[in-house]
């Protein structure tokens, strides 16, 4: 199978010598709608795709890229496609070459850091690195973090490795280096950690998702001939998501573009949801203002949703001031049109158990009116809704897949199988090697490994040849040397066989010859048998020789894979964070938590002004559309927060939807069926401007919460007693009634 990053310009002619004959034969260009079609043959200059949720998107990635390669306008490995997950990138890939046929192989095509990747290994020597630079996890760059706070005698509670590890990676979505920090922060201690992180990374011969593109930046910035090499090689460039870029991703694609400015961006503004990870709206919404003479197409014909989920996401969104703007619609020719187009359900319950229990009915009876359960849906604002939920989900045997929890590459035993495949992979990787050193126990305990890593930081060497050359010199003695010995032996050996044997078979070998799988087996419990399990499940997976055709290549798919790409076919209800929910799509979706505090999250609220809220705006946005047929907003009056009893407003979202989209459901805690409310459940009440309620009345503060109002003073101050705070004075405008 060609490798879909080649890097070579040499093809096999007769692969591709019928390439001509695919050019009168554009019958896929009928099946695309007139704005899709506009985006598909608009090949010269840059071109912003401005899609909606829903409208096509892949589709038109997909055929643009065959109408160039079929119209001749490039070679296949001229052209460079760019997506955000795994999954995306395999799925077009698939596409083009339904389309086109084994054309598709040779295009640069995957994810940004896949792309770079491939950049890097080949011109790593520029950044000081070995081309088979190991990918160090957010677990591996927590460990590196902690070793040197504990170094420079540092408190780790003071300063959490996790904190420091973020504020790392978002330095490095901005391009900065540790030199450009420290002439703005000089003594601050992340920039001193950042400093001797980034020095740590090159001993170890490793780089983090933040290094791949920043190094690549690096080298084009440093050296303009290897620069000048790829803007000549990339003719046409293609992004998908564009709206969730980073500065690093937007200068990366803005140098690689100068050459010809065929640059072709696809995103939505409206779902730009990943500031927290360092995506920039702005690179969407400044398009035209960065790349002179471009075009945008607005894409706004739906296939997905029904007229009203449409009408209520379309509603929603445009109470947000930052956005190019567009209205979605219904195409005529969308699956939707064959579905009955119902209300969307309001549900308003007492509290969280029966908001879930409410969810889990429902799902069952949907069940039992022939909806598959992996056509359903859960999406929630945080994590924590979610144990309500499974436990409800367990309680009725319904069957369901969590996206967003631990995935399968972060158990334990997978880790650790891993980590030995990374050493036979390259010696250098010291974090890899402590993972496993006593794994299964050896009897090196730490004070041991302390021996290792001393001598090895005195020599400049690493840990696992340290190892050797203490054993080989016999500067350690008695069952330590024979241990060490062992397992340098072992390491020598799994790294001699490891070019001979297919992957699966080093696998099974290492798995035995380390002593791991009877480990497990001596466990004999069920939890030991699931471990067993995983691993055969990681062997089995390690025999598709077509897509790891190396060690390094399944590495590096174990390094760069998301969360997203987990999801499997398998008959299971989806439960999710909203996060996780982008891109895919449900015929019925269930949005439990719809109150203030929550959904939008207090923290947008109380820290992150309007930017944040107008992101917690087109979070709710892609909530809404990630429903096809049916959907269930839910919002409960009292849910335990932290042990205690909090009663909820509505989520202030509600109110932006038109009230001919809603059916409004009220729930009591004692009857579970479904009415109508007299008066929606949601309708916002108004401040009041001047407080003039008698003694008694009962009032909400936004910080203070739920209390009994005392007496109002002629100024318009109150006495309020608030059932967590006590007695405080506040002015009655600040107020208002419950």
């Amino acid at each position: 199978m060609n490798d879909i990053f080649d890097l070579s310009d040499d093809l096999t002619p007769k692969t591709y010598d019928n390439i001509s004959a695919l050019r009168p034969q554009f019958t896929w260009l009928e099946t695309l709608n007139a704005e899709q079609k506009q985006a598909v043959k608009t090949t010269d200059g840059p071109l912003l795709v401005l899609s909606g949720a829903g409208t096509g998107k892949t589709r038109v990635l997909t055929t643009r890229l065959a109408y160039i390669l079929s119209c001749g306008l490039a070679n296949a490995w001229n052209c460079l496609v760019v997506t955000f997950t795994n999954k995306a990138a395999k799925e077009m890939k698939m596409r083009v070459q339904e389309l086109i046929g084994a054309v598709a192989n040779s295009v640069w095509l995957g994810t940004f850091h896949s792309v770079c990747v491939k950049i890097l290994r080949r011109h790593a020597e520029l950044v000081g690195l070995k081309s088979n630079f190991t990918i160090l996890d957010e677990d591996d760059q927590k460990r590196v973090v902690k070793q040197i706070l504990e170094a420079e005698g540092i408190d780790d509670k003071k300063y959490p490795p996790a904190a420091i590890v973020e504020k790392i990676s978002r330095f490095k979505d901005k391009n900065l280096t540790p030199e450009q920090i420290a002439r703005d922060f000089k003594g601050n201690v992340t920039t001193m950690v950042y400093q001797k992180y980034q020095a740590r990374l090159k001993e170890l011969n490793a780089v983090d998702f933040g290094d791949i593109i920043m190094y690549v930046l690096q080298i084009f910035l440093s050296h303009d001939e290897v620069l000048k090499e790829y803007q000549k090689k990339f003719k046409y460039i293609m992004v998908d998501e564009y709206q969730d870029t980073n500065v690093t991703q937007y200068l990366l694609l803005r140098l690689l573009a100068q050459e010809y400015g065929n640059l072709c961006c696809v995103g939505d503004d409206d779902q730009s949801i990943y500031s927290w990870r360092g995506a920039e709206i702005e690179n969407i919404l400044r398009f035209e203002k960065d790349f002179e003479g471009a075009k945008v197409i607005r894409l706004e014909r739906n296939y997905r949703s029904t007229s009203t989920i449409l009408k209520a996401a379309s509603n929603l969104i445009a109470h947000n001031d930052d956005r190019l703007g567009k209205t979605l619609k219904v195409a005529e020719n969308s699956p939707a049109n064959l579905c009955e187009d119902e209300r969307i359900k309001l549900i308003s319950t007492y509290n969280g158990e029966e908001e879930a229990l409410t969810v889990v009915r429902e799902i069952e009876n949907l069940h039992r009116r022939n909806f598959e359960y992996r056509q359903m849906a859960i999406l929630v604002r945080t994590a924590a809704q979610m144990r309500l939920l499974e436990e409800k989900l367990m309680s009725e045997a319904i069957p369901y897949q969590v996206i967003g929890g631990p995935k399968f590459y972060e158990r334990a035993e997978i880790r650790d199988m891993v980590a030995y495949l990374r050493v036979i992979a390259q010696n250098e990787d010291d974090l890899a090697l402590e993972r496993i050193i006593n794994k299964p126990s050896r009897k090196i305990g730490a004070t041991s490994v302390k021996k290792f890593k001393d001598y090895a930081s005195a020599h400049h060497m690493s840990l696992l040849s340290a190892m050797q050359e203490m054993v080989d010199l016999q500067l350690i003695s008695g069952q330590l040397l024979n241990a060490a010995s062992a397992l340098c032996t072992h390491f020598k050996d799994w790294q001699g066989a490891a070019p001979e044997l297919k992957l699966s078979e080093l696998a099974d070998r290492v798995m035995e010859e380390s002593g791991y799988i009877e480990m497990l087996k001596s466990e004999n419990t069920p939890e030991a048998d699931g471990r067993l399990d995983n691993l055969k499940e990681l062997a089995g997976m390690m025999s598709d020789e077509d897509e790891y055709p190396t060690l390094e290549a399944f590495l590096e798919h174990v390094s760069l894979v998301t969360d997203t790409d987990n999801v499997t076919s398998s008959n299971n209800v989806m439960l999710m964070t909203l996060h996780s929910a982008k891109g895919l799509e449900f015929d019925v979706v269930f949005l439990p938590g719809w109150e203030e505090g929550l959904f939008p999250h207090e923290r947008a609220l109380s820290e992150g002004g309007t930017s944040a809220l107008q992101e917690e705006r087109r979070l709710a946005y892609v909530a809404i559309t990630r429903a096809k047929q049916k959907l269930y907003i839910l919002l409960a009056h009292a849910r335990k927060i932290f042990g205690q009893w909090e009663n909820n407003e509505p989520s202030r979202f509600l109110n932006e939807l038109p009230s001919s989209c809603l059916e409004i459901i009220n729930n009591s805690y004692q009857n579970t069926s479904y009415r109508e409310s007299p008066q929606p459940s949601y309708q916002k009440r108004s401040y009041q401007t001047k407080m003039q309620n008698p003694k008694g009345t009962r009032v909400y503060h936004q910080t203070f919460g739920y209390g009994t109002l005392l007496r109002v003073e002629a100024d318009n101050k109150c006495e309020v007693y608030f059932d967590k705070t006590g007695k405080k004075m506040v002015y009655g405008s600040y107020l208002r009634r419950v």
